[in-house]
């Protein structure tokens, strides 16, 4: 499976229908004019797609912060509903891993919902640790 990078010219339409599948309290076009928004910010999306039909999308940016240094921070990742158990979030992953060690980041790192029970399973399995809790106030 080939990991491909998106771009100003590529369908952010198709991309947005799945992540909608992770955050369906948005609509289409509201996601796709987020990603635009965010990538001017270096938020890059990351896609896997076979017969014109997109398997998974990872969402992500490089940043640093004292206590991670240099890292990659997943901020979407979601294999499409319609073709699970098929690879395609493994390859991404392991997408998503080189990449950040081919841009001498040393961590990876991402949040996932606590009812999110079988990504948890596909995190612990890719090699993740459940390292911290996170809190939020929402909405403030």
């Amino acid at each position: 499976m080939i990991v491909q990078l998106a771009d100003k010219h590529t369908n952010l339409t198709a991309i947005a229908a799945i992540l909608k599948q992770l955050r369906p309290q948005f609509s289409l076009k509201h996601i796709e004019k987020q990603i635009k928004k965010q990538m001017l910010n270096d938020y890059q999306i990351a896609y896997i797609e076979k017969d014109n039909e997109i398997l998974c999308v990872a969402g992500f940016v490089i940043g640093e912060k004292l206590a991670w240094g240099k890292h990659v921070y997943v901020d979407d990742f979601v294999s499409n509903e319609e073709h699970r158990s098929y690879g395609a979030g493994r390859a991404m992953m392991k997408w998503i891993k080189k990449y950040a060690q081919d841009n001498n980041c040393q961590q990876l790192h991402l949040d996932s919902g606590v009812q999110r029970y079988m990504a948890h399973k596909f995190y612990l399995r890719e090699g993740f640790i459940i390292a911290s809790h996170h809190f939020s106030i929402s909405p403030l």
